[in-house]
């Protein structure tokens, strides 16, 4: 099969490690990837294409876009010319289907004689005005196949009217042998890490509430940046905890796990609300991957990434939170216990070859099955 995969988030070097896990296998005669130079996200933070890590087996496209920063609105003006060129079977739009891109790059691929599939997050059911209605009608009836990251979002897919074929299957792994264990930290103090965005639903208030009454000593270090990152670092002082908080705005998807190394264990406090629900938890997975003990709320998808590899509180509850943080730190045998089974579960079910073949054989069901009718109806 010959293949095309556009995504904007491919300019982050760690999740183009699936290509090459696609484009190994033996299905796949060419694979060609386009992603744009930069992509500026929510709050003024642009990430930039980062530089691959080693050779690669695929033909990577760097693209501009349109409307960079615009989740519903951009599109690769570009397409058109690498469809003629590549030719492929299938077009693969790593986008939700009620996006611009998605409903551009359907169109492109029917006029070339390509069959397409579409990615989406979407876990809480959303109801689009025109044109975005629209647009997900008409990318419902010309797909060939829907790949869902959660079992949630598969439910809401269907409850939109998508009828066709589908299958869940989480976006990106990881790389088990750069997410891999090190040395044990050493502790002095634990460090609770805590790698997201700084916003509200992120759960940074609940941690940094939960840990205002945590005894003994800790420190906790936060990887990222948002728009409520101001906010936070006067919270963190009101409560008088400042003293006990290394920031980081950020650092390159390959240096992650070398942070996550120096961390006792990792929280994810995750919040569910009106706009948004937590659609996978992906530190929860690349911490688990180097036998990070992990806390995570118990919002959208985390029950399911962390199963029985780590321990679950409820959302908003920081009472609960504390609790939960005091009884690990106290045990480092059972942090030891946790980060074990972290990545046994991280190595059977979240690995990049494991989702490259969940993948390739969604690919194969995609190229089979024939298309749906123009006539189908839509909710």
């Amino acid at each position: 099969m010959r293949l095309l995969i556009a995504s904007k988030i491919l300019v982050v070097a760690a999740y183009r490690r699936k290509l090459d896990e696609i484009a190994a296998r033996p299905e796949v005669e060419r694979l060609v990837v386009v992603t744009p130079p930069a992509w500026r996200e929510p709050g003024g933070r642009t990430l930039v294409l980062e530089p691959a890590t080693g050779p690669r087996a695929y033909d990577l496209r760097v693209e501009p876009i349109r409307f960079n920063g615009s989740y519903h609105l951009f599109y690769w003006p570009g397409l058109a010319r690498i469809l003629r060129e590549v030719r492929p079977d299938l077009v693969h739009l790593d986008e939700e289907p009620y996006n611009l891109a998605t409903g551009h790059g359907t169109w492109l691929a029917a006029r070339y004689g390509a069959r397409s599939l579409f990615f989406t997050w979407q876990n809480l059911l959303r109801h689009y005005p025109p044109p975005f209605r629209w647009i997900e009608r008409g990318v419902f009836r010309h797909s060939a196949y829907a790949l869902a990251g959660s079992t949630e979002a598969l439910h809401v897919l269907r409850t939109k009217g998508y009828g066709g074929p589908a299958s869940v299957i989480p976006q990106f792994g990881i790389d088990p042998d750069l997410f891999s264990p090190g040395p044990a930290p050493e502790e002095d103090p634990p460090i609770i890490g805590f790698i997201g965005r700084l916003v509200e639903e992120k759960g940074i208030f609940i941690l940094l509430a939960a840990l205002a009454g945590l005894d003994g000593a800790w420190r906790l270090h936060v990887v990222g940046s948002g728009p409520l990152e101001a906010q936070a670092r006067q919270q963190a002082a009101q409560l008088g905890l400042s003293e006990r908080i290394s920031w980081e705005r950020g650092i390159t998807s390959t240096r992650v796990p070398e942070r996550l190394r120096t961390f006792s264990l990792l929280v994810q406090p995750s919040l569910t609300r009106a706009h948004w629900k937590e659609q996978f938890g992906r530190a929860l997975m690349e911490a688990m991957a180097c036998g990070v003990a992990v806390v995570g709320s118990a919002s959208g998808e985390i029950p399911n990434v962390i199963g029985d590899a780590g321990v679950l509180v409820p959302e908003g509850d920081a009472a609960a939170l504390r609790v939960a943080l005091a009884r690990l730190l106290a045990d480092r045998e059972r942090r030891q216990e946790l980060g074990r089974r972290g990545r046994a579960r991280a190595l059977a079910c979240f690995t990049n070859q494991r989702i490259a073949e969940q993948t390739i054989n969604a690919y194969s069901l995609a190229l089979g099955a024939a298309p749906r009718s123009a006539g189908a109806t839509i909710a």
